[in-house]
């Protein structure tokens, strides 16, 4: 019931996905400085993301096409300010891997806030198809969807922020805390994507893809966590080493849930083979690390005194998943021999588990060349052996009972920190155009044009408010003003500038300006600055040169949430079809 024909088009798609995923694979160990997957200066490996890829785009044309048709004014007027965004673009293609990157890119998602409030109207769009590379497999994918543009740049936020914690020398208390800050904001700007996109058209920015990046980014703090506990312990204290067994169960507890989700039916053939293999090994000698270090807590460290020894017993009952086997934990705690049979049984866990990892890690072409990491498997499996050979007994001949595995726990949970725009100050770069509270893709325009009413019983049926220029306040419902076909503003909301031009007996002509029309070049500046009570304009601040961004919180710059029937934009990352042609 199968089609050769399909099944062979299928075999070659795959075959070609494969040959794209060995280039890229190898085109990012070739890269530099954070583009490469580990760093030496480290003593385990971490994972980062490369940067999404864009083509160059040319926003010359349909900007200036925008301000000529909506806008009524010449858009060879705006050329320096629509060669500031494009330059400003290009730069954000390729940010350095810093913090003066990541400056970069916010202000470059901050810039397409004001842009998609200028130019990007609720029921079309401006022709223009934004181009990207999916992170993990460089398969192309466009929209005219401004949201994919900012879903894009927020994607290499995160990315970078992984970069950057990757490459932090985690030998040192301030590298750590480093690398646990850039993980946890590589965290909040996927898991911000999860919740505020839908239908992405790239992989890598899908529901899925990101759900395992945010538990890959909270594996990766975790391992941090772990890691600065080791830098500040003491190497004889008994609830040290407890505490570091259950950092290193918790460690092997959030990759295991990572190497769950890579290997999910659609997350298996899209995340690359030496991700999948390198969770599992760091999940596997985690898990090894905390029986080893149950054993020193057993073995290497004194019993309790009399004082300590509450405190050390409630820690103990805390310490497995289930109840060892053999005396009460009192006396355990009391006695030598029993903590060494503990102990032991203990490590041989730990050896079983190195070796599995050593196993996993030599399945991987790609690990395989990591001399740092094989170099940390292979001393954490030699450190258990001779310890085993320390405290294993010529006449032990009991036989080792099974440890219960370490109850996870951890002292500093990571943080997921969603990415915050409020506080990024940026300049309207088309703030020229006039203040955008009013000079926006969202108001209509067109020509001066006269409107003409024929009074009625009840006069002209609408309400006047202001003295040159006149607003409309109210029209009555039913009235010559209602029927007579004019565009009249909402109750006390006036749309327009009126101008009494004529009334002559029942007629009455009335000349409507739109503010693209009555504000001149000369006096926009000076309106957002000096308006007085009652003047639309008032207390706008956008058209000032140092603005903020509206303090609405992150959603507000995305815009991407809103739903609309009659808008494509309105759903974020909405497939480009023939049909939106027609909307």
């Amino acid at each position: 019931g199968c089609d050769p024909l399909a099944q062979t088009q299928r075999s070659k798609l795959q075959h070609r996905r494969a040959r794209i995923n060995q280039q890229i694979n190898k085109e990012m160990r070739m890269r530099a400085g954070a583009e490469n997957l580990f760093s030496d200066s480290i003593s385990v490996p971490m994972i980062p993301l490369g940067l999404k890829e864009t083509k160059e785009l040319d926003l010359a044309g349909p900007l200036q096409e925008m301000i000529r048709d909506h806008y009524g004014e010449d858009g060879a007027l705006y050329e320096a300010e629509i060669k500031e965004f494009v330059e400003l673009r290009q730069a954000m293609r390729t940010p350095s891997r810093n913090e003066a990157g990541l400056e970069l890119l916010r202000e470059y998602y901050s810039q397409l806030y004001f842009l998609d409030n200028r130019f990007f109207p609720p029921n079309k769009n401006l022709g223009v198809f934004f181009h990207w590379y999916d992170s993990l497999t460089g398969v192309p994918s466009h929209q005219r969807a401004l949201a994919f543009e900012k879903g894009s740049v927020l994607f290499n936020i995160g990315a970078l922020h992984t970069q950057i914690g990757a490459r932090q020398d985690r030998t040192t208390l301030q590298g750590v805390d480093c690398a646990i800050d850039a993980f946890q904001k590589a965290a909040g700007a996927f898991n911000y994507l999860k919740e505020n996109f839908s239908n992405a058209p790239s992989l890598d920015m899908s529901a899925p893809s990101l759900n395992m990046l945010v538990h890959l980014m909270i594996a990766q703090v975790q391992e941090c966590v772990f890691e600065k506990a080791l830098l500040l312990r003491a190497q004889s204290d008994f609830l040290t080493c407890l505490q570091l067994a259950q950092e290193a169960a918790r460690v092997d507890e959030v990759y295991s849930l990572v190497y769950q989700t890579t290997t999910q039916p659609h997350m298996k053939d899209y995340v690359p083979f030496s991700w999948t293999t390198m969770v599992h090994v760091k999940a596997e000698h985690f898990k090894a690390l905390s029986h080893y270090y149950a054993t020193i807590a057993l073995c290497d460290c004194p019993p309790a005194s009399e004082v300590d020894l509450p405190d050390h017993e409630k820690a103990f009952l805390q310490f497995h998943v289930s109840e060892p086997e053999g005396p009460a934990p009192c006396q355990l705690l009391q006695d030598p021999e029993e903590r060494r049979k503990l102990g032991k049984a203990h490590l041989k866990k730990a050896i079983m588990r190195h070796e599995e990892a050593m196993r996993l890690h030599g399945l991987c072409k790609i690990l395989r060349k990591m001399d740092i990491l094989q170099e940390v498997l292979c001393f954490a499996h030699k450190r258990s052996l001779s310890k085993y050979a320390e405290i294993d007994h010529e006449e032990d001949f009991f036989e080792t009972v099974d440890a219960p595995d370490v109850h996870p726990k951890t002292h500093q949970r990571p943080e997921i920190k969603s990415p915050n725009f409020s506080k990024v100050k940026v300049t309207d770069i088309f703030h020229r155009l006039g203040p955008l509270s009013v000079f926006s893709a969202k108001n209509k325009w067109h020509p001066p044009r006269t409107v003409r009413l024929v009074r009625g019983e009840n006069g002209f049926g609408f309400t006047l408010r202001g003295d040159s220029p006149v607003l409309i306040a109210g029209v009555v419902a039913g009235s010559c003003a209602a029927v007579s076909g004019g565009s009249w503003p909402r109750e006390g909301a006036g749309s327009g500038l009126f101008f009494l031009k004529r009334c002559l007996g029942k007629n009455l002509d009335l000349q409507q300006e739109p503010y693209s029309f009555y504000q001149t070049q000369a006096d926009k500046k000076s309106s957002a600055m000096s308006s007085g009570a009652g003047s639309p304009l008032k207390g706008n601040k956008e058209n000032r040169r140092k603005s903020l961004l509206p303090g609405k919180g992150a959603s507000t710059l995305l815009a991407w949430g809103r739903r609309s029937k009659r808008s494509t934009f309105g759903r974020p990352f909405a497939a480009v079809g023939d049909n939106e042609q027609a909307r």
